[in-house]
């Protein structure tokens, strides 16, 4: 059978993370939710995401598919049923988990099954750090199950309940680990520096660093290729982007290839206590998260000075650069250059040259199928940019 993510049309909802990539694309624990469906299903998957992300992925379509929901994620009784389907569509109170179909695929079968058992859903953007915790501890079962653990040095201080797994080839000396609340997962290549306090559940993905005497709360993932430290509570950095110095990161989702200035710092609690609202990009204003702790959504390619101040609740979109004293609007469109004195147009082709500088670094080159969809953003958040 062929097994396709599908967006399923949601995809307004996860701005600005989704600009540039497909809902399955998004790290949400310690695996992709795409990496997630390929360890359930035992093989690959491909992603049906917006049209001028297409290009981005290969999508494979079989006379035989099934379409699943992108932001579901997996368990062993949901991937049952699902295998199982046969032009019929699998749901749970109301929402589409998977429906099986023949060519077009976006065509539902009228026959709708109610799946019995319980399901998690990543909704929004704040669900990636709010799941974090459940998410950790899913994917360390999976991903430990029947292997061994390399030894830590005799340099580390390890207490707690929960286990700690390490992959070969890491470099982790002096460091204190707390599992009561989590499991520690240290990725292979990785590098945890001396002086570093680390709580789980908490996981640091492949080539990824802690810098010395960093403070790490839990639930919090380091994704793959990232450099960290300072003080990081219940964050996610999806891959290939920096905090590699003082300052205070909390309740927060970083996308791809940003960077945060040394000693920047975001709020995650108001003064007053108050429920924090964010930027929505589907109904354009800012909506009740309905939490209490939020900081800061940041989407890939975003930049910042040293010592930002980013206000509670703050959306920062694809490729903004800022900078300057005082704190900058909790709403800073993609394609932005500035800060509280004022933004102005961050031009595609002076973006694309910082990004070809900063892939470079990592062997990696910016396509031309890359500038399209950039620049495709860029058109498209034009609206947001009337400074």
């Amino acid at each position: 059978m062929n097994f396709i993510l599908s967006d399923f049309n949601n995809h307004q909802k996860f701005l600005p993370l989704s600009f540039t990539k497909s809902i399955a694309d998004f790290r949400a624990g310690i695996l992709t939710i795409k990496e997630k469906w390929e360890f359930f299903l035992k093989q690959k998957v491909s992603i049906y995401t917006q049209d001028y992300l297409q290009e981005k992925y290969n999508l494979k379509i079989d006379k035989e598919n099934i379409i699943i929901n992108s932001q579901i994620i997996p368990n062993h009784d949901l991937v049952e049923d699902i295998i199982n389907l046969k032009n019929s569509c699998l749901v749970k109170n109301g929402n589409i988990i998977a429906y099986a179909c023949l060519g077009d695929l976006d065509s539902i079968p009228e026959t709708k099954i109610e799946f019995k058992g319980d399901i998690l859903i990543i909704n929004s953007n704040t669900d990636i750090f709010t799941l974090n915790s459940e998410l950790i501890k899913q994917d360390f079962e999976i991903i430990t199950k029947t292997r061994k653990s390399q030894k830590l040095s005799p340099t580390n201080t390890v207490f707690g309940n929960y286990p700690i797994f390490v992959e070969d080839n890491c470099f982790v000396e002096c460091a204190s680990f707390n599992t009561n609340e989590g499991p520690i997962y240290i990725g292979k290549n990785s590098k945890i520096m001396e002086g570093s306090n680390i709580r789980g559940p908490f996981a640091i993905c492949e080539n990824s660093e802690i810098k010395m005497g960093a403070k790490i709360y839990g639930a919090t993932t380091i994704g793959p290729n990232c450099k960290v430290g300072g003080e990081i509570n219940n964050s996610v950095f999806f891959a290939y982007s920096n905090k590699a110095h003082d300052g205070f990161l909390g309740n927060a989702v970083i996308g791809e290839w940003c960077n945060i200035g040394a000693d920047s710092n975001n709020s995650n609690l108001k003064n007053n206590y108050a429920i924090v609202k964010l930027w929505d990009y589907e109904k354009e204003k800012f909506l009740s998260t309905g939490l209490q702790f939020c900081g800061l959504i940041m989407g890939d390619h975003s930049k910042c000075a040293i010592n930002t101040m980013f206000n509670t609740g703050t959306v920062i979109g694809v490729s903004a650069n800022i900078f300057g004293a005082g704190f900058p609007r909790n709403f800073i469109p993609s394609f932005s250059w500035g800060g509280h004195a004022g933004l102005s147009v961050y031009k595609t082709q002076t973006a694309f040259e910082v990004m070809e500088k900063v892939m470079k670094r990592r062997n990696l080159e910016l396509t031309e199928a890359d500038k399209r969809i950039f620049k495709h953003i860029f058109d498209i958040t034009a609206k947001y940019r009337r400074f």
